[in-house]
């Protein structure tokens, strides 16, 4: 992991400590202490979905974000091929 990772992550975590302030969700450790359950137990639980985390909901938005800049791209690229396309055309001396 290189060091925009672990900041992202950080930044993840004071996103999540700041969403949990005022709010019904609980820390892991607190969920633990409160259910009983292992650590690896309630992580299995909300991987599977059957308990809901703030964690998976932003990962879902991150993806969703990460592919809405992805398709923004696609078409800059497309339009920029139009574009060059259209440039090449007008050079003298190039075959149409």
């Amino acid at each position: 992991m290189d060091w925009e990772d672990r900041l992202d992550d950080w930044e993840l975590e004071l996103e999540l400590a700041a969403q949990l302030e005022g709010s019904d969700w609980v820390t892991l450790e607190r969920a633990v202490a409160d259910t009983g359950a292992s650590r690896a137990v309630l992580r299995n639980w909300y991987r599977t979905g059957e308990v809901p985390s703030p964690r998976l909901r932003r990962t879902a938005q991150r993806r969703l974000a990460d592919e809405a800049q992805l398709e923004i791209l696609r078409h800059r690229v497309d339009q920029l091929e139009l574009r060059l396309a259209a440039l090449e055309r007008r050079l003298p001396g190039t075959p149409s």
